[in-house]
């Protein structure tokens, strides 16, 4: 990218052409879109940011017949503020500023300065003392969240990385590394109901519990555990909130760039990349270890593309038919954390009742506002986004009958400890508790569940995936 300081030239995310568009530099939206040609002549291609874009004037160029293109995806789900009302995002923005000061000062050892630190510092202490439960299958995310001031993506994770010791054992630079997160935090949509920095939260703390199970933290490395979480915080970044065959049908630049072939996955991928070398945490790495990283990264995050779970799934059960898994091999344990990804994706059916059906209901939000979306412009809906011919109830029972049971069986085969049985325990009350809500069981909920295993086999289908369209 070129420019001066007061003007800069991105790609039109809509269009296919250059815009000059004059704003700082500094205001330019930091690690978002990548690109990675066949030729590797272009690596990364920056993104505005929807204020930039606003305050500018610009005006996203529209591509095809489809009006929808014209939408940025980070207003998709965004709710009106009422008039001269301070929005809400602002006021957390302010305490989290607050707060991050507050946590800086004390890395540093500083004493307060400030009198009005009590209230804020009532709230860490609250949310450390969740902290010290963070290896408990029902730690409320939610909860975390709200007393982090919408920041538990990157209190969980910093917290993680610094009590596996990874902070000093790779000799990674704290402020590079809160940096990092922040940034991490910032690049995915709030306003998605479901695909949003607290489903990644969530996944990251799923992820830390099973890298806590016996086989694997007996097995696995420190730069496995590094990849894991890595992968788990960065698995959905910039998720527009809507599935692949959306993007497909609509002509948008995403598919065309990744060719139809797992495009939200690549795009996730190649973001979590972006922000890697924009904020230089593995710079003092040899540089061959840090694009060691960044590839298995890659393929880590790519396998949370539920199109591909057909594939892993017979991998999976293949060799634990055959008890051929040997974690000593680097191969063998980076096959197991992709299927612990997958796992940690997908994995809200298995949580205590009052966490998954709060899930359940953000997930499906999701997905029948994308439906409604698409009867709007009168394109075709969707597998499961059609508000009118399913329920909540339906869409999970499918899910969880098509795509659940089957995988965490496997890893219950794989890692037959108390939290597998936990897990399999959860998904099965939590499915008769939506059998019960579904009326007409008998009828409606195989229509729902011959839906999902037809979107399931479906090449491109991420629709289901409470853990890939939940990913």
């Amino acid at each position: 990218m070129s420019g001066c300081a007061d003007a800069a030239r991105v790609l039109s995310p809509y269009g296919h052409g250059w815009v000059v568009c004059h704003a700082p530099l500094s205001s330019l939206r930091r690690g978002a879109i990548s690109y990675d040609s066949s030729d590797q002549t272009a690596l990364y291609i920056r993104m505005l940011d929807v204020r930039v874009r606003s305050q500018v004037g610009f005006e996203p160029e529209r591509r095809g017949s489809h009006p929808y293109l014209g939408v940025d995806f980070r207003t998709l789900h965004s709710r009106a503020e009422s008039a001269g009302s301070i929005p809400a995002r602002r006021i957390r923005r302010l305490f989290s500023f607050q707060r991050h000061l507050l946590s800086s000062r004390l890395l540093r050892g500083a004493p307060h300065l400030n009198p009005l630190h009590i209230l804020d510092e009532d709230y860490c202490g609250q949310a450390k003392c969740m902290l010290e439960k963070v290896g408990s299958w029902n730690f409320d995310i939610f909860l975390f969240d709200r007393l982090t001031n919408g920041n538990s993506l990157v209190f969980l994770t910093f917290h993680l990385l610094n009590q596996y010791g990874l902070i000093e054992l790779f000799q990674l630079d704290m402020v590079k590394v809160r940096r990092f997160l922040v940034l991490v935090q910032e690049d995915y949509h709030n306003q998605n109901p479901y695909h949003n920095a607290v489903h990644a939260a969530d996944v990251t703390q799923a992820m830390h519990c099973y890298l806590r199970e016996p086989k694997l933290a007996q097995s696995l490395t420190s730069f496995d555990i590094l990849l894991g979480l890595l992968a788990a915080a960065t698995h959905d970044l910039d998720h527009p909130g809507v599935n692949q065959p959306f993007l497909i049908k609509t002509n948008h630049y995403l598919a065309a760039l990744y060719r139809n072939t797992s495009v939200l996955e690549n795009h996730h991928w190649r973001s979590a990349v972006g922000l890697l070398r924009e904020t230089d945490l593995f710079s003092h790495l040899p540089a061959e270890d840090s694009l060691s990283i960044e590839r298995q990264l890659g393929s880590l995050i790519l396998a949370t593309d539920i199109s591909r779970q057909n594939d892993y799934l017979s991998r999976f059960r293949t060799h634990l038919d055959e008890n051929d898994l040997c974690l000593g091999h680097s191969t063998h344990r980076h096959f197991v954390l992709q299927m612990a990804l997958k796992c940690a994706d997908i994995c809200n059916p298995c949580r205590p009742w009052e966490l998954s059906k709060q899930w359940s209901e953000k997930v499906t939000e999701e997905f029948f506002h994308q439906g409604d979306i698409e009867k709007k412009h009168k394109l075709e809906i969707s597998p499961l986004c059609d508000s009118e011919a399913n329920t909540i109830a339906s869409v999970q029972i499918g899910f969880m009958t098509y795509v659940v049971e089957p995988l965490f069986a496997e890893w219950a085969r794989f890692s037959d400890t108390r939290l597998s049985q936990t897990m399999l325990g959860h998904l099965g009350l939590n499915k008769a508790s939506w059998s019960a809500m579904e009326p007409e069981v008998s009828g409606s909920s195989e229509e729902g569940e011959s839906e999902s295993a037809r979107a399931t086999e479906e090449p491109s289908s991420r629709a289901l995936s409470q853990g890939s369209q939940e990913s």
